[in-house]
């Protein structure tokens, strides 16, 4: 069967819409000839333009839908913007009720969902279960692809940068710091958890001996990050460049892919790193690499050795600073060992 009109729906967050990027592609390749509409929210929209294999982004406005009364105002006009597409299929990557409500509203004669979908999602689409449930979750992902008849090959992560962007991105570093030229190491403090955090001083000791070789250190991340931003600089003696809060997604990702390499723990911008190729040094307790970590080959892994690790709690319920255990000397190490220096 072939499909003229797809919709998917990969509402937040940042990491997760970057794990469904292969999927637009995969799709496109199948099915080039259709029409493929992404339904996102803000927060993650700058990743999704200029992408050829996207035709067309909603913008879910998830703030219009906080009262009952802005809910009930708000979704005429979405059902109407979805049905004039007429889907015939739709991919609810998201799998919880809010995104099972889009799925519903849009008319599509087909909706597919992943196997661990919850919140009744899958009393509204169809649930595949696929070859790599216990897998990696972009893996997941293009198993429901795999469902509509698609052969995948390599996945592909398209994060289109277009030169205004790179140009002005240059320009924001610059101002900052940083010479774009040189080699510098991105290390990413912030995580939506606060318990898959790497302490803030364990990030300035690193970027203390990143210095004593002479490679830069480039702090990236949100306004929500100073905090931890203003307590790694008071324990650090040379002042990093420090870009916190100050670039888009798209800007971001063009500092992330002119790096040597990332430090990060489970976050969307360590995500990002992995999508546009630069080798990453991802650091986890609470949450699981198999399933989370960055995606590819050219990447480590360093794991607390807690028996409790990869528990998904989003806090300890023993108190204990799990990530703390990863020594500043070891990511060092792993640095080094990127770098060949």
């Amino acid at each position: 069967m072939s499909y003229r009109n797809i919709l998917i729906v990969k509402l937040s967050a940042i990491g997760d819409c970057i794990h469904a990027l292969p999927v637009a592609s995969a799709l496109k390749a199948c099915y080039p000839e259709a029409r493929i509409t992404w339904i996102v929210e803000k927060p993650a929209y700058d990743l999704l333009t200029n992408n050829p294999n996207i035709d067309e982004i909603i913008i879910f406005d998830k703030a219009q839908c906080k009262t009952p009364g802005g809910f009930f105002s708000y979704v005429p006009g979405l059902v109407s913007t979805l049905r004039k597409h007429r889907f015939d299929l739709v991919l609810d990557l998201q799998g919880l009720f809010k995104s099972a409500v889009i799925a519903y509203l849009s008319g599509a004669p087909k909706r597919l969902v992943y196997c661990n979908a919850r919140e009744f999602s899958d009393k509204i689409s169809q649930k595949v279960c696929g070859p790599n449930s216990a897998g990696h979750v972009v893996d997941r992902y293009l198993d429901v692809v795999r469902a509509v008849g698609c052969h995948i090959t390599e996945p592909e992560f398209t994060v289109t940068i277009t030169e205004k962007e790179a140009v002005l991105t240059q320009a924001i570093a610059k101002q900052a710091g940083l010479d774009i030229t040189k080699p510098y190491v991105v290390l990413i403090p912030g995580t939506n958890w606060p318990n898959k955090c790497w302490p803030p001083g364990h990030f300035a000791q690193l970027a203390e001996k990143l210095f004593e070789k002479q490679i830069i250190p480039v702090f990236v991340g949100t306004h929500a990050d100073k905090t931890a931003m203003d307590e790694i600089i008071a324990n650090m003696t040379i002042p990093p460049v420090d870009l916190t809060g100050k670039t888009t997604l798209k800007q971001l990702a063009y500092i992330l892919k002119n790096a040597k390499t990332v430090v990060a723990g489970d976050t969307g911008p360590m995500h990002l790193a992995a999508a546009v190729n630069t080798p990453v040094i991802a650091l986890f307790g609470p949450t699981a690499s198999l399933r989370n970590g960055p995606y590819g080959d050219n990447h480590q892994v360093l794991t607390v050795s807690h028996a409790c690790q990869g528990c998904w709690k989003r806090k300890c319920p023993q108190a204990i600073d799990c990530m703390a255990e990863i020594a500043p000397a070891a990511v060092f190490q792993a640095v080094r060992n990127f770098l060949k220096v």
